[in-house]
């Protein structure tokens, strides 16, 4: 930031004398982002604004969508939200009408896109993604390519395309490397985050490490691997480093706040975990977001289950169920179900754990969650497989033992080829091997065939 801050100013003293020029407005539009990082909005607004008066003055269609774009996400950030959108909005008429040169059009698309991530607008996050990565394959020399991909993996992964999530992020970090430092870090996180929930801790440390080497900042995914490996004061000092380090930016905030509820309920600090969610249930409301809502309603259910409230527990994760369902992301779903059937049991209600339970791990056995099938099992009193495998990698690891195809064991189990190769290479990964032979091996060794 000193060095970027020392160019801003040698800029700014060299265009001094020159504001009526697409150069000066591109500079003021850079010192509102820097001012925006920091927290400081107003200051962000008002050169903002002032770039804005001089791209229509000029006038320039590239520094005005700028200016727009930018403006929309400080006020979005300020808790403005229709005219922070109404400002997008606008430079994206101008983006999808051709006006704009490619990196003007590249940047609005990636700032529409981020603010509907930001918002947990996942439906409309999708829709923008998929057409900028159509229009980005059109610039394959340039960085927009690589930028999408790290918004199509994050988008891959909530849906619970777990494998293409992992290639898309990876593919990502490879064409931005060494030019477009921040989304490497952000597509390196990505791959941290799936790897944890498939249960490969040591590939989600390693993936989290690389991300910080590049950005110098750890991530909640880092503090619930501390937690899955039962180092809860870990978890809980870099998740409350990292709070400590937004200071100002409630949407920040509000991405960390789940990982905070989790923590503090499984150290035992109910009145932490209280705080967070109260907190995470005023941001939700207050920025009208879909996916903070159905967070909050899992944070505080989580909450009222720890402190005893079985009924209210049961009553906030149906809504939790409710709120993930529609957003449909099914890993979000099997952690509310999980939370329910625990619910429902210390009411009484076992059939209803039953239920719950069941469709829990239905999930969590097709995207391949291995500590949360775990988890599942001890709650269930089933015996554990061996190696981290789901019931259902360890049904077709016993087909693939019988030597079936990829397309027999899919007849057999009412399932896509795809899914099953996915499920294969899930299997490959955990038992540890790099061929079917080897898998079978595997199996009959651990009596699955």
């Amino acid at each position: 930031m000193a060095i970027a801050g020392a160019w801003l100013r040698r800029a700014r003293r060299a265009l001094d004398a020159e504001p009526d020029c697409v150069a000066f407005g591109s500079l003021v539009l850079r010192e509102a982002e820097v001012a925006h990082g920091s927290g400081d909005l107003a200051l962000a607004t008002s050169l903002a604004r002032t770039a804005l008066d001089l791209g229509r003055r000029l006038p320039s269609p590239d520094l005005e969508a700028q200016a727009l774009q930018t403006i929309g996400r400080v006020l979005i950030d300020s808790g403005q939200l229709s005219e922070g959108l109404g400002h997008l909005d606008e430079a994206m008429l101008s983006a999808v009408e051709g006006r704009l040169d490619a990196y003007t059009t590249g940047k609005v698309h990636c700032s529409m896109i981020s603010a509907c991530e930001q918002l947990g607008d996942l439906r409309r996050a999708a829709e923008w993604t998929d057409a900028t990565l159509r229009w980005s394959e059109t610039h394959p020399l340039a960085m927009w390519p690589g930028i999408c991909r790290v918004h199509h993996a994050a988008l891959l992964h909530l849906h619970g395309d777990w494998q293409a999530a992992e290639r898309e992020a990876q593919r990502a970090c490879a064409e931005l490397d060494g030019f477009h430092v921040g989304n490497v870090a952000a597509g390196y996180t990505e791959i941290g985050e799936i790897r944890r929930r498939l249960g490969d801790l040591q590939g989600a440390e390693e993936a989290f490490a690389k991300a910080e080497a590049i950005c110098g900042q750890q991530s909640a995914g880092l503090a619930l691997v501390r937690l899955a490996q039962h180092r809860i004061d870990a978890a809980a000092a870099i998740v409350t480093r990292l709070l400590g380090e937004q200071t100002w930016n409630e949407l920040a905030r509000a991405k960390l706040l789940p990982a905070r509820v989790q923590i503090a309920v499984a150290a035992g600090e109910l009145d932490t975990a209280a705080t967070a969610a109260s907190e995470l249930e005023r941001v939700a409301t207050d920025y009208k977001s879909p996916a903070l809502s159905a967070a909050a309603f899992s944070a505080r259910g989580r909450l009222e289950l720890a402190q005893g409230h079985a009924s209210e527990a049961c009553a906030t994760l149906q809504q939790a169920v409710q709120h993930w369902s529609q957003l449909e992301v099914p890993y979000e779903v099997a952690t509310a179900r999980l939370l329910l059937g625990q619910a429902c049991r210390n009411c009484g209600d076992e059939d209803g754990a039953s239920r719950s339970f069941a469709r829990a791990a239905d999930i969590f056995d097709r995207l391949g969650a291995a500590i949360d099938t775990q988890q599942l099992r001890d709650l269930t009193g089933r015996p554990s497989l061996p190696a981290g495998l789901t019931e259902r990698e360890a049904e077709v690891l016993g087909l693939v033992a019988s030597g079936r195809t990829n397309k027999e064991i899919a007849s057999a189990l009412h399932l896509s080829q795809r899914t099953v190769a996915r499920h294969l290479s899930n299997i490959f990964t955990k038992v540890g091997v790099t061929s079917r032979t080897a898998a079978a091996a595997f199996a009959y060794e651990h009596d699955l065939n």
